[in-house]
């Protein structure tokens, strides 16, 4: 079900607590019908419903590590669930999508992520990436621009379904991307979601982003993508054990990387065989592009099969939803919905969205 709805541009403004609440009171309806519809789609995506006391009891201890680990976006998280009109649970169980499917979502062929960054001389940095989601997200998608009281860095992240974060940049000149990969054990701690919004509000570098990561109790196994003016970097992470790996271009998809971490991947091989085609497909493309390549041709990188992967009708399959690229130091974010023939979306710091050809968008200001 491929959406033609542009994505809400949402400005929030205030403490912790106000940007929740703003944030719900923008996206209240949406997320009521989400939630209705069989608790938020997991229902559709799992063999059997997420309900009942097993489930409170996960949310319980999953609300205690947040608490002890992101104190700021727990108290956000209750100002959503205010402006929103859902109760306690329901508005942390939207942060906790990925780590209710576990492992479910991407034991198939397709796909779930396709990222890079690269750092050109001069300082031109750029981090792009498809987002492949199971679930039809394309109605939940949002862009949230965020202002937090006391705090002079402004932060835009890319939401789906009433997440706090996922990918995004702030106006330090920071991008963070983040993939999916399978190993170890995925118990109650921060959600990876979490953790990018985390190190977007309170890094202004890769190496700042690191040391935040360092101190982090990850909920389950990711790769996040890193990049500033002059550096670059990932960060897999898995078991409470985190690697990282520098260099001025760098690929990600699905599969660990490291060596370290390589022996205890848990993608099955069907889905690492498609890992590994849209990782060398993009580390292929991403060779051919100039350094002073505009941003529409790094979008141009993830937009065509192997790495775009398309809608085949099945809500359980990954597919790409969307397709950012960011040029973080100039505070820029384009989007592309899932179909890539449309024109992007530019959101900027500056407090409007425009189209590829400059028409002015208007946002929702909380």
């Amino acid at each position: 079900m491929n959406s033609d709805t542009p994505a809400p541009f949402i400005e929030l403004h205030g403490d912790a607590y106000e940007l929740g609440r703003q944030h719900g009171a923008a996206r209240a309806e949406g997320l009521r019908a989400f939630l209705d519809d069989g608790t938020a789609r997991l229902d559709r995506l799992l063999d059997a419903p997420v309900s009942g006391k097993a489930l409170r009891e996960t949310l319980a201890a999953f609300r205690v590590e947040i608490e002890a680990g992101v104190p700021e976006l727990a108290e956000e998280i209750r100002g959503l669930a205010d402006g929103a009109g859902l109760d306690a649970d329901e508005a942390l169980l939207l942060q906790l999508r990925r780590e209710l499917l576990g492992y479910r979502g991407t034991r198939r062929p397709s796909g779930d992520c396709t990222t890079y960054a690269r750092v050109s001389p001069g300082g031109r940095a750029t981090l792009a990436q498809t987002v492949d989601l199971n679930g039809d997200l394309d109605d939940q998608t949002a862009v949230l621009s965020i202002r937090r009281t006391g705090s002079p860095r402004r932060v835009m992240t890319l939401s789906f379904g009433g997440l706090l974060g996922y990918l995004g940049m702030n106006s330090d000149g920071l991008a963070v991307g983040i993939n999916l990969v399978l190993g170890g054990a995925w118990e109650p701690g921060v959600p990876p979601y979490l953790a990018v919004r985390h190190v977007l509000d309170n890094a202004a570098s890769v190496e700042e982003a690191l040391e935040l990561l360092h101190g982090l109790r990850l909920a389950s196994s990711r790769s996040l993508t890193l990049c500033d003016e002059r550096h670059a970097a990932w960060v897999e992470a898995m078991d409470g054990d985190k690697r990282v790996v520098r260099g001025p271009a760098l690929v990600h998809a699905n599969h660990f990387l490291h060596p370290d971490f390589v022996p205890y991947d848990e993608l099955n091989v069907f889905a690492k065989n498609g890992s590994l085609r849209r990782w060398d497909a993009c580390s292929v493309r991403l060779r051919a592009l100039p350094d002073d390549a505009p941003v529409d041709d790094h979008l141009a990188v993830l937009t065509t099969p192997p790495v775009f992967v398309p809608d085949d009708g099945d809500i359980r399959r990954e597919r790409t939803v969307a397709v950012v690229a960011m040029r973080p130091r100039e505070g820029e974010l384009r989007l592309l919905g899932s179909r890539p023939d449309q024109e992007a979306r530019v959101f900027s710091f500056t407090g409007n969205a425009r189209s590829g050809s400059a028409r002015t968008g208007g946002a929702v200001r909380g």
